[in-house]
């Protein structure tokens, strides 16, 4: 059985002093392993199950205590033994908006999406947006973060999609762990979520995965593997779903023979809010039992209870139970270090916001070195995407909100007492203000984009136009393709032909079709940008700052080239916010089609080339890389030179993909860098390379076949240099 594996060295120090003033001072954490044992030994019997369910606190009855703030749970502490309570709240993007619920205490800084982050390629980055996360929840009185959302972007039609980071297990996995071990730097606990392969909304709470092992091990139970190893994560939250047969929540193979005993995971296992259906799932790993009052009954009270008292497997899983959540809260330091109602440094969360903004952004297309535009631009057309309001931001239970809330909303979710978690919503960040406070001297024209018409004379009079595009996802439904809604891409189209000089800035959760790309100049990938996005958009496009985000997912050329065309159950599942479908009501996917080929590999199996590859992002700079000399001990390992042969500083991503395994062709990327380099200046890098993904799950363990490894740095996943040989023998683990 092989052990959790600890993190060397310590936790990376933030970059800003401001986001965490007074943790370097903080003193080692006490053994919480004694610690629990010890509170444990002194639980009354009418204690045994306060720690195991919690209540959802924000929208059903009963309220939380008196002088708690509402939020996504709360789990009752017990008092006399010096256990808090859990105050609870989601979080992947930043403190949850909750529907405005907490008053003036629900401004928030709202970090980018995930995919944004994910384009970052920065580990450090995101870690620093955790600790910005974890001190403002801090402050507002949460000691328990939902966060962490780790699931592989498998199917893009997804509406959670922008909560998540990227298709690839390594990319995903250590960006998760980095933003866990950012929030827990500030003494609130963080979840991992949603585990696992919960992949689309359409059907969530019911829906049926079909995958090998094989294929599942090396794929999205390796991202949370490495989330898991690198974050330390206090709590995982299982899925809604089923995963072969059986639901997350209550799935014995995912739970205790992977993560508890496999993996050594020592944390204890939170249900998703609604997703516990029997008592026995405490059998199959389930340590709580959460948002008690959306499912069938409190099972993890007094039945749980009752059936300790008559067998032994559960008096021992109760005691299993409390000694993991016991042991979180003492490890992460939620007893010792207590939330406390303060004011936050606004302003410099404000530029941790931008500055994943500006390094998540990609440049896709530049034709003609359209960009960065020139400061002497007459006249400026600004079409659609309301603009003149503010930037995206996807919505469900991550929302986040800034102190003033939306700076625009439309209603698009299906009746019910969630409906106005899935509104279309913004930020307050305007990028006309943002444009014209850039370029004070040229005049700036705003169309809604309502009109094709109006749009496209606008375009013709202007020396550049610039369409914003969106595409809204949320959770609790699926988008049905991958267009651009609203009739959005026979708008800039229409642009196009009036102007060439057509800058295009996307603000989408995940990849979409272009059908007009040919036509336009440029197109900036802006995702949903966060708090500070119009400024960082307005910083990309008149080059004040050199875009460096690469693509952390695969845009396909059309839905043909996805492994299912079609969204299962898009014709027979209703969307909807908890989404438990008819009664009895079944939806099988079946993931074995493209197995642990997911995204990139997908169509690199497939021989497809896609409209933009996993990888790809373009640069106001050059850069010139070449990688030399593999070995393969102690850890696999390239040396990679890397030269800024522009006039421009900027910063590169060194990606290092595995070919062939001793004769067998394959796709994987199995190591990256990130390098920040001036006009001129060259660095040296050692790039360690990921041992799972040049190995294989078979026969309950990772086998790394002997032979010679082809392996090739690249701009992306398909422009790739010569390759190079590492010879590796045979080896097994687990």
């Amino acid at each position: 059985m092989r052990m959790f594996r600890q993190l060397a060295g310590t936790v990376l120090a933030v970059a800003s002093a401001a986001v965490l003033p007074a943790l370097s001072a903080t003193p080692a954490v006490a053994d919480p392993d004694t610690r629990a044992e010890q509170t444990l030994r002194n639980m009354r019997p009418a204690e045994r199950t306060t720690l195991l369910h919690g209540l959802s606190a924000a929208w059903l009855p009963p309220p939380v205590p008196p002088g708690h703030v509402p939020g996504a749970g709360y789990v009752y502490g017990i008092p006399r033994l010096g256990v808090p309570p859990l105050i609870e709240s989601d979080a992947s993007l930043g403190v949850a908006w909750v529907g405005g619920r907490r008053g003036d205490k629900e401004a928030a800084t709202a970090l980018p999406s995930g995919p944004s982050m994910a384009s970052s390629w920065n580990p450090q980055l995101l870690q620093e947006g955790g600790a910005m996360i974890g001190t403002e929840a801090h402050a507002k009185g949460f000691n328990v973060l939902l966060a962490g959302g780790n699931n592989l972007l498998r199917e893009p039609r997804n509406g959670r999609t922008f909560e998540y980071f990227s298709e690839d297990p390594l990319l995903s996995g250590t960006l998760a762990g980095a933003a866990v071990a950012g929030i827990q730097s500030a003494h609130v606990l963080s979840t991992v979520k949603h585990y696992a392969l919960n992949d689309q909304e359409t059907g969530r709470a019911f829906h049926d995965v079909r995958i090998s092992e094989s294929a599942a091990r090396e794929s999205d139970l390796l991202s949370f593997e490495l989330a898991i190893e690198r974050g330390k994560p206090g709590a995982v939250m299982c899925a809604y779903n089923r995963i072969n047969g059986a639901y997350g929540c209550g799935n014995d193979w995912l739970l205790n023979q992977v993560l508890k005993r496999e993996w050594g995971y020592k944390g204890w296992v939170m249900s998703d809010w609604g997703a516990v259906h029997s008592l026995d799932f405490a059998l199959q790993g389930l340590d709580q039992q959460s948002g008690q009052q959306i499912d069938p009954q409190v099972f993890f009270d007094k039945p749980l209870l009752n059936a300790a008292k008559n067998d032994a497997g559960y008096w021992a899983r109760v005691d299993d139970m409390n000694r993991r959540v016991l042991r979180s809260i003492y490890a992460v330091g939620l007893d010792r270090h207590p939330p406390k109602l303060r004011k936050v440094d606004a302003k410099a969360h404000s530029a941790i916001a931008e500055q994943v903004a500006l390094q998540g952004s990609v440049l896709l297309r530049n034709n003609g070195a359209l960009l960065p535009l020139p400061a002497n631009l007459k006249r400026i057309a600004i079409i659609g995407g309301n603009a003149d309001a503010g930037v995206m931001a996807g919505g469900g239970s991550s929302l986040v909100h800034g102190p003033d809330g939306p700076a625009a909303l439309r209603t698009v979710g299906p009746e019910g007492p969630f409906s106005k978690m899935m509104n279309e919503t913004y930020h307050d960040s305007s990028p006309i203000k943002a444009l014209r406070a850039r370029a004070p001297n040229t005049q700036l024209s705003f169309r809604s984009g309502r009109y094709i018409s109006d749009a496209v004379a606008a375009a013709r009079q202007a020396d550049v136009a610039i369409v914003f595009a969106t595409q809204y996802m949320s959770e609790g439904y699926d988008v049905p393709d991958l267009s651009l809604p609203d009739g959005q891409d026979a708008l800039i189209a229409a642009v196009a032909a009036a102007n060439p000089r057509t800058v295009v800035v996307l603000e989408t959760g995940g990849p979409v079709r272009m059908p007009w790309l040919g036509a336009v100049g440029a197109v900036l990938q802006a995702w949903y940008p966060g708090a500070r996005g119009a400024q960082a958009i307005t910083a990309l496009l008149f080059g004040d700052a050199n875009p460096s985000g690469r693509l952390p997912v695969t845009f396909p050329a059309s839905e043909a080239q996805l492994p299912r065309p079609a969204l299962d159950g898009a014709e027979t599942v209703e969307p909807g916010f908890v989404g438990r479908g008819r009664a009895g009501q079944t939806l099988t996917i079946n993931y074995e089609i493209e197995g642990s080929d997911v995204g990139y590999r997908w169509h690199a199996r497939q021989g497809q080339q896609p409209l933009f590859a996993f990888g790809f992002g373009l640069s106001y700079t050059r850069f010139d890389t070449h990688c030399s000399n593999p070995v393969a001990t102690p850890t696999p390992q390239l040396t990679c030179s890397v030269r800024n042969i522009g006039d421009r500083g900027g910063a590169e991503i060194v990606q290092i993909y595995v070919t062939s395994m001793a004769g067998t062709a394959t796709r994987r990327l199995a190591g990256y860098q990130r390098v920040m380099l001036a006009p001129g200046e060259s660095r040296e890098l050692r790039i360690d390379l990921e041992p799972r993904v040049l190995a294989q799950w078979r026969d309950g363990q990772w086998q790394q076949p002997a032979g010679e490894y082809l392996l090739a740095s690249g701009r992306s996943s398909l422009d790739l240099d010569p390759p190079l040989t590492l010879t590796l023998p045979a080896r097994n683990w687990k």
